[in-house]
Parts: structure tokens; C-alpha cells; sequence
């Protein structure tokens, strides 16, 4: 593709900036997230007007909530609230006088690892975005399935503890994890989930406690995904990808959990995301791509 792309990852405390040209991302900026709807038009257009000496051929979007990529509205709730409920993509489009596309982040991720990483040549993959909470994509015969109700890759709402209604995102999350280790601890200090990881491996046992707990439930949110959807392919992203042990650590648990179910011939793969913090622009450039080609 030739073009000439801009692009934009809007998060819920600031907005990341990328040009996709010759098949290359140049990361530009990030910015603040504004506060209101006027605001981020404002800043967008700064962007824009700076870069585009050489004249973009679109726009690309990576943003949270439940995306209408059909009707251009994004639906759902998030830490924005001004992005929703009204027709944004033609909005954006009336702004930068150019085609806009606008994705799901977890979504954009998925479609990153599609287009260009590990889901390349897949039949299917389950790709699970690991954070403050658990979102992901689900990837069918090269395609992304958002579901019914744009509700597909929610996999943090599955429910693992019958009994109180736990879900995979109350338990599975490191950001949570640390906050209830720096809650129990009481240090004064605030951890993060790199240090309860590095902790648990030094012997640290409320450390390893709460580390294996969150192992188990994200071994069971698997299990789930594979009996449920049968992917060749988990790809497990966010921050907690990097740590060396964790890959090995979910295999050997969900394999356990289906040997103990009946289901051990059940065949899978479970990898890292190749990209990581790069994944949502990445994503907002095929999304446009699959609507512009």
C-alpha cells in the first residue's frame, strides 16, 4: 500500500499519533487526552496540519467502546464519554476533508496481528489483550468477528467463579493484582505487576499467592476460548506478554484443565502478540485498508 495514513490511538489519558507510508509505522506524538469533543478536534487538526507536508490519503482511528464500524458511531461506554452516541466517523471526515476508518482498540490489536503478526496464516485466533481489565479479538478465517452485538473479544466478562460472580477481569488483570498487593502489604510503597511477578519469583509467598491466582483464572478464561470458539491460536498481549515465564506458566495450566475435562486432544498454540504498544495504530491502518481497497 501506498498511501499515506494518519493515525491516532485514543486512550483514556492521552491519544498516540502514528504516519503508516511504505509499509512502515513513524510514531509522531502523544498527546494529552482532551477533555472535551472540541478540544480533541482542535489537537487533531494541529497533527494533522503539521505532518502533512506530503498530503495523507486518509485517516485511521483506534479508539475504546463498542464500534459501529458500519454506521461510524461508537456505542458502548469508556473513559471518554464525549466520543460516543453520535455519528463520529462522518464528523472526523468533515474535519480532515478525507476518508476516515474508525476501530475497537482491542479490535485494531487483533487486526494488527493479523495483518502483520502472529496470526498471519492462521485459520482462527483468539487474541487477549491483558490490562486493567481483559479485552481481546477473535479472528476467523482471516477475518475479525466482532459478534452480534459488537461484543465480541469481551473476554474479560466471563464470569470464572459461579459463586460470587467473579470475572476474568476482576481476576485476571495485573493492574488489579498490584493494587491488592500494595493494599495488603501496606507499605507506603505502590507496586505495579512487574514487581509482584519478580516478587512471587524471589519467594515472596503473598507475592506467588496472587500471582498464581491470576495464572489460574487467565488459564481458565482460555480454556474457555479453546472449547468454546476452537481457535489454532491464543495470542496474549499487553504489558504482561513480556514476561519470559508467563507464556510457558498459561500452557502448562490450560493443558491441565483439559486434560482434567476430557479435552487433552484438543490441539492449540498460545504465543505472545508481536507488537505491543505500536499494535492499536498498526490496527487502525488495516481497518482503513479493508475499507478503502
Amino acid at each position: 500500500m501506498k498511501e499515506k495514513l494518519l493515525l491516532f490511538d485514543i486512550g483514556g489519558s492521552s491519544i498516540k499519533c502514528g504516519i503508516w507510508e511504505n509499509e512502515n509505522l513513524l510514531n509522531l506524538d502523544n498527546i494529552q487526552t482532551p477533555d472535551s469533543w472540541d478540544e480533541m478536534k482542535e489537537q487533531f487538526l494541529i497533527v494533522f496540519n503539521r505532518y502533512n507536508d506530503v498530503p495523507f490519503s486518509g485517516v485511521g482511528i483506534s479508539c475504546p467502546g463498542a464500534v459501529d464500524t458500519e454506521n461510524g458511531v461508537i456505542n458502548g461506554i469508556s473513559a471518554i464519554a464525549y466520543i460516543h452516541r453520535f455519528p463520529i466517523k462522518k464528523a472526523f471526515e468533515e474535519l480532515f476533508g478525507l476518508p476516515v476508518s474508525i476501530q475497537n482498540d482491542a479490535n485494531c490489536a487483533g487486526l494488527a496481528e493479523l495483518w502483520k503478526g502472529n496470526a498471519q496464516g492462521a485459520s482462527s485466533a483468539c487474541c487477549m489483550i491483558i490490562g486493567t481489565g481483559i479485552g481481546g479479538a477473535v479472528i476467523i478465517d482471516g477475518k475479525l468477528h466482532s459478534g452480534h452485538n459488537l461484543f465480541g473479544g469481551e473476554f474479560g466478562y466471563q464470569i470464572i467463579d459461579s459463586n460470587s460472580s467473579t470475572t476474568l477481569s476482576e481476576v485476571g488483570s495485573p493492574v488489579k493484582m498490584a493494587k491488592n498487593y500494595t493494599k495488603q502489604k501496606a507499605d507506603g510503597t505502590v507496586y505495579n505487576g512487574e514487581d509482584v511477578f519478580k516478587f512471587a519469583e524471589n519467594g515472596d509467598e503473598l507475592a506467588e499467592k496472587m500471582r498464581s491466582k491470576l495464572l489460574d483464572a487467565l488459564s481458565l478464561g482460555i480454556y474457555n476460548l479453546l472449547v468454546s470458539i476452537n481457535p489454532e491460536k491464543i495470542l496474549i498481549g499487553g504489558g504482561i506478554s513480556k514476561n519470559a515465564s508467563l507464556i510457558p506458566e498459561l500452557k502448562l495450566r490450560t493443558e491441565n484443565l483439559l486434560k482434567d475435562k476430557g479435552a487433552k486432544e484438543l490441539d492449540f498454540e498460545i504465543q505472545e502478540c508481536r507488537f505491543f504498544s505500536d499494535s492499536n495504530l498498526i490496527g487502525a491502518a488495516y481497518q482503513y485498508v479493508l475499507e478503502n481497497t
